[in-house]
């Protein structure tokens, strides 16, 4: 599976994508427009580990909720990833078995070597 979970309104990753241009291959999913079941999730999942990697602490929602004074499991990550759409570290770029997570300049640099 090649897939580009993304969010259409996030300038970065609007310039990720422009920037590793992805094969017609990859198939790109707007998390909010087209939000990700628990089946993608387990997914994601599987190949990354746990559920916190794919968790985004820069969240708006992050901060407003106070969930950084909270002591979350994976469970927790979990709901909170399919509850709302802000809370999936993104770009998530599934390129077969592997699985790059977020917009760092070195993951963004691997998963461009991948492609």
């Amino acid at each position: 599976m090649k897939k580009i979970y993304y969010l259409k309104t996030c300038n970065t990753c609007m310039r990720i994508l422009k920037e590793l241009n992805p094969s017609s291959e990859f198939l790109l999913q707007d998390i909010k427009e087209t939000p990700i079941t628990v089946k993608q999730l387990e997914e994601m999942h599987n190949l990354s580990g746990n559920y916190e990697a794919l968790f985004s602490k820069r969240a708006k929602l992050y901060k407003e909720m106070d969930l950084k004074n909270q002591s979350l499991e994976e469970r927790d990550y979990k709901q909170y990833i399919l509850e709302h759409y802000t809370f999936l570290k993104r770009p998530v770029i599934i390129n077969n078995n592997t699985i790059f997570i977020g917009n760092s300049k070195k993951t963004i640099e691997a998963a461009k070597i991948a492609m």
